[in-house]
């Protein structure tokens, strides 16, 4: 299979990737962009039935695309961004909560952008990194040229340790003119914050195409994660049909981000790049669910596609969401991949398709024999999806078997006593535990053993949390030697 000369992703150190300069594998150099929305659940796309919530710009892409229709992350975030970034479970690379201390990777496995670079790229990160706010952490010093990120997990966010956003962010409406961290510096954007991170991204790509500079760019929205904000023009359709106000945000956020998923591929057709690119897109996590939803004042339910649970269970509601790949002449008719994948399965299908060499010390298998052949020989296995999150200070192992599932093809065990044959029951709803002791049997025995190979890359476990934030400190003294100039927009053609 000839392989793509550009390459984007729409969507948590080993040895080093044997790979010849990408220079000697095309004679146009590839490009890869990889976005990720956040707490966009797979119910949120009219592709998958929702009939209040239009996507159509996701629609269309879905309807020209692979997909990977049982494909899963983990329940909450950081977890999810570190297994994209290592291929690894997150528990691996010390990755157990969303915050104190414990959204930190470690910094022993080499990363996405890391790997990319040994094959010639250029990286960029646009939005939400969450994989740590110290320095050594940040996304400049784990292989990214260009960083253009809001700090902890959501725009204005603080806690009582090292994960906190810039200062100026936490009001009410943060979601619009954030500062920005810039390679290090911090900058006052204008705008909405997907607009922001999207024009950025964009001005990035085509500065990297003009000076014929393969790239990566890892676009990742913190939309639409709460606080529910959205602008006036994606939320008045929602309003004026007679939705609540939170659930009017919610919808113009993924609106929002349906009309920025549009004007990427119009910008990447307009300036050359659309037939020489491949489109991934994913979600981090299950939805959010959106609180006391009402339609005219009436109870609406949310549209989950039919599956149990949202965001942060271990459900297939909480870990299933969509992934579509798409690439003109190779990936762009509308077919269906129903094996299960997951995300630790991106690094090493990426580092193919862009001709390296995976790592063979990984968790992730490379899709390719599938996205070639959706009916290829393609062993079963075990994925483990924990919650974690347990309490600061607490010994993890008393946490083993807390909040947990294990998936193969055909079943999902939830904890200890829930399993379901998800092939029969898709929605979890008939617990067949009872009638098949065995099986629950042999998945607990695969989930302990996972445990006791995760539990040394804990490695965040007994870490103090950070006195002061280190966003706050940065911006404190930037601002005063040098102030916080205002972001430079980027003339799109």
């Amino acid at each position: 299979m000839t392989l793509p000369r550009f390459i984007v992703a729409v969507l948590c150190p080993f040895a080093l990737l044997a790979a010849a300069p990408l220079a000697t594998h095309a004679e146009t150099p590839r490009n890869i962009v990889l976005v990720i929305t956040d707490d966009q659940g797979k119910g949120e796309l009219s592709f998958y039935g929702n009939k209040v919530l239009p996507t159509p710009n996701l629609d269309k892409l879905a309807n020209e695309s692979t997909r990977l229709e049982d494909f899963h992350v983990s329940p909450t975030c950081s977890p999810t961004r570190s297994a994209l970034m290592s291929g690894l479970h997150p528990f691996k690379v010390g990755v157990t909560h969303t915050i104190i201390e414990r959204e930190r990777m470690s910094l022993k496995p080499t990363i996405l952008p890391q790997y990319l670079k040994q094959l010639g790229y250029t990286t960029g990160v646009f939005g939400k990194w969450h994989l740590g706010d110290a320095e050594p952490y940040q996304p400049y010093n784990r292989g990214f040229d260009e960083v253009f990120i809001h700090g902890a997990g959501g725009i204005g966010q603080k806690y009582d340790c090292s994960n906190a956003d810039a200062p100026p962010n936490r009001r009410r409406d943060c979601y619009f003119d954030p500062v920005i961290n810039h390679n290090g510096t911090f900058v006052k954007t204008d705008g909405y914050c997907t607009d922001v991170f999207f024009a950025h991204a964009l001005g990035w790509i085509k500065e990297s195409a003009d000076n014929n500079r393969p790239f990566f760019a890892y676009i990742t929205t913190n939309t639409p994660h709460n606080p529910l904000m959205a602008p006036e023009a994606s939320k008045k359709p929602f309003l004026d049909a007679g939705f609540d106000g939170n659930t009017a945000a919610k919808f113009g956020m993924i609106t929002n981000i349906d009309d920025n998923v549009g004007l990427l591929r119009k910008k990447l057709d307009e300036w050359g790049l659309a037939d020489d690119t491949l489109l991934i897109f994913m979600t981090d996590n299950g939805a959010a669910p959106i609180p006391n939803p009402r339609l005219n004042g009436k109870p609406h339910p949310h549209h989950n596609a039919g599956m149990k649970g949202y965001k942060g269970t271990v459900n297939e509601g909480g870990t299933r969401v969509p992934c579509f790949f798409h690439w003109p002449g190779h990936f762009d008719k509308p077919q269906t991949i129903d094996r299960l994948t997951r995300h630790t399965d991106l690094l090493p299908t990426i580092v193919a398709l862009a001709g390296g060499t995976p790592p063979s010390d990984i968790d992730g298998r490379d899709l390719g024999p599938l996205l070639a052949d959706a009916d290829a020989d393609w062993d079963d296995r075990y994925v483990f999806l924990q919650q974690g999150r347990w309490p600061k200070d607490a010994n993890p192992d008393d946490f083993s078997r807390d909040k947990f599932a294990v998936r193969n093809e055909k079943y999902r065990l939830v904890g200890e006593n829930e399993l379901y044959d998800i092939d029969a029951d898709p929605g979890e709803q008939h617990n067949i535990a009872d009638e098949h002791p065995e099986i629950v049997a042999q998945m607990l025995a695969a989930h302990d053993e996972f445990w006791k190979a995760a539990r040394p890359g804990m490695v965040n476990e007994d870490e103090p949390n950070a006195k002061e934030p280190p966003y706050w400190i940065r911006y404190a003294k930037q601002v005063e030697t040098k102030g916080v100039p205002l972001w430079e927009r980027p003339n799109l053609p």
